[in-house]
């Protein structure tokens, strides 16, 4: 059996009026090896990760584990080189790029030939969210439905785009943030959102960047209670929007914070965010996939 090479994108989920529905595809990167061994061991690459098992219990593995069972297969016992450029618990999808290793790797040793439909249904059976799973996989701009083994989704790539991720150090816990969200929403406030989010996704088609902008700000699901959890965001906001940027939102639970701009405006956006401290700001771009 060869040895695999997998480069997973991150991603940034809840895009602006997408909660648990729409997520892109960011251009930071887990990197894989991985090749059959006496044991199950992980190598890490970076000082960051060895917080993570080196052992069986690591995520990759539990995830090509559990596939395996799921298809009545073995598992061959690997040694995995890892190596990631996206932050851990900050809103960057670095789980979800993690079930996604295990989900390719199970894929190439096992020989399961997945469609890209069966990896997305996979990852959102472990997982739960399709806007976290779906862009590692399918690239682009995502956008899913996923409830009890039903999924429905689509994705597409966006052009003429840049993104900004604004990393605080610390980190903020995916519980925590669930925690602060209502149990419920008047009937209102989801016909508004139900509504805003439909123009927003076809101004996201037709790459109305402006339009999709101004409307990725109207989130009223889950924006405004998570926004005190990140003491930097109104800081972040006033200094992207009052440089050129389209919208400034957050990524995924958090604490990252995700600032788009039309590519000729995105120097001049960084440059302002370079005002707020103690936050790393990067250009980054939405990722286009052309081959796992």
């Amino acid at each position: 059996m060869a040895d695999l090479s997998l480069k997973i994108p991150a991603s940034s989920a809840n895009l602006g009026l997408g909660f648990d529905s729409i997520g892109v595809a960011v251009n930071k990167f887990l990197y894989i090896e991985a090749n059959i061994s006496d044991e199950f061991k992980v190598s890490f690459k970076d000082f960051s990760l060895s917080v993570l098992p080196s052992d069986e219990t690591n995520l990759v593995f539990t995830t090509a584990q559990n596939i395996a069972k799921k298809y009545g297969r073995e598992l061959p016992a690997l040694h995995i080189e890892m190596q990631s450029e996206i932050p851990l618990s900050h809103g960057l999808g670095s789980s979800s790029s993690a079930i996604v290793a295990g989900i390719e790797i199970a894929d190439h040793f096992l020989e399961l030939n997945l469609s890209e439909y069966d990896k997305v249904l996979i990852g959102c059976e472990i997982e739960g969210h399709p806007d976290n799973i779906g862009p590692c996989i399918t690239g682009g701009a995502f956008v899913g439905y996923y409830q009890q083994g039903e999924l429905f989704y689509y994705h597409l790539n966006l052009d003429n785009l840049g993104l900004i991720v604004s990393v605080p150090e610390y980190e903020i816990n995916t519980e925590d943030a669930r925690d602060v969200l209502p149990n419920a929403y008047t009937r209102n406030e989801a016909v508004a959102q139900n509504a805003l989010a439909n123009v927003m996704i076809l101004a996201l088609h037709n790459k109305d960047y402006k339009l999709m902008g101004e409307l990725m700000m109207k989130d009223s699901f889950h924006e405004p209670y998570r926004q005190p959890l990140i003491k930097e965001f109104d800081d972040i906001k006033a200094a992207a929007l009052g440089s050129g940027a389209l919208a400034t939102v957050i990524s995924g639970a958090g604490p990252t914070v995700l600032t788009l701009a039309e590519e000729d405006a995105l120097n001049a956006v960084l440059k302002n965010l370079q005002s707020v401290e103690d936050v790393h700001h990067e250009i980054v771009s939405v990722y286009t996939k052309s081959g796992v």
